[in-house]
């Protein structure tokens, strides 16, 4: 009941985040020329900008950039809708992106932890990549296969929140960073079993 509660709350709260923020910006970023799959690529240089400022140890301002170019994920899918230029293209370069922009932050990081002789700082981001790619990796696959697909816990929108929050305080408390990262790490394992059994729950999934 507290996750069916915590999952309708997320709702709301997409939808209250659709109608007050993203459909007003995106009619701004329309008049401004911008297309949707221009929003989708500006996001992606930010991420890449932030994996490059984090792996130089500057972790509260790769945080802030990180957050900055997840903000742009909120963007091109509501310009596309309001602009009539949803397309299959459209929706693949942006999971695509999604995911490529996550691995060049953590791949930033991985690069910080090494330079820092970090073994457990690169084992945990390690994790941190397999459960990201898991959780994705499911939810494409499921989704291919025509079964129903669960949200969980920690999908993409809670990962960049987290992790950027924690690279800002990290710069100055190393140790809290690591926990976020642990906690990241796990949650999206943890997702993954969820999705994996959710689907396993759904009817005819399971038929052979």
């Amino acid at each position: 009941m507290r996750y069916d509660y915590f999952i309708m709350n997320r709702t709301s709260l997409r939808v209250f985040l659709s109608v007050h923020l993203e459909v007003p910006v995106a009619r701004i970023l329309h008049r401004l020329g911008f297309t949707p799959n221009a929003i989708t690529l500006v996001g992606l240089l930010g991420a890449a900008s932030s994996g490059v400022i984090i792996s130089y140890g500057n972790l509260w301002l790769g945080g802030v950039v990180m957050l900055v170019a997840g903000v742009f994920d909120l963007f091109d899918g509501a310009l596309a809708r309001a602009t009539g230029k949803v397309s299959k293209f459209g929706a693949l370069l942006d999971s695509v992106v999604d995911r490529v922009s996550e691995m060049l932050v953590l791949l930033g990081l991985l690069i910080f932890y090494l330079k820092g002789d970090s073994f457990e700082g690169a084992i945990i981001v390690y994790l941190t990549v397999t459960g990201s790619v898991m959780v994705s990796y499911l939810r494409a696959r499921s989704e291919g296969l025509g079964l129903e697909n669960f949200g969980g816990i920690m999908t993409r929108p809670e990962r960049v929140t987290i992790l950027g929050l924690g690279l800002i305080i990290g710069h100055w408390f190393g140790f809290l960073l690591l926990i976020v990262l642990v906690i990241v790490a796990g949650l999206a394992i943890f997702t993954t079993g969820q999705r994996l059994f959710h689907i396993w729950k759904t009817p005819h999934s399971g038929d052979s």
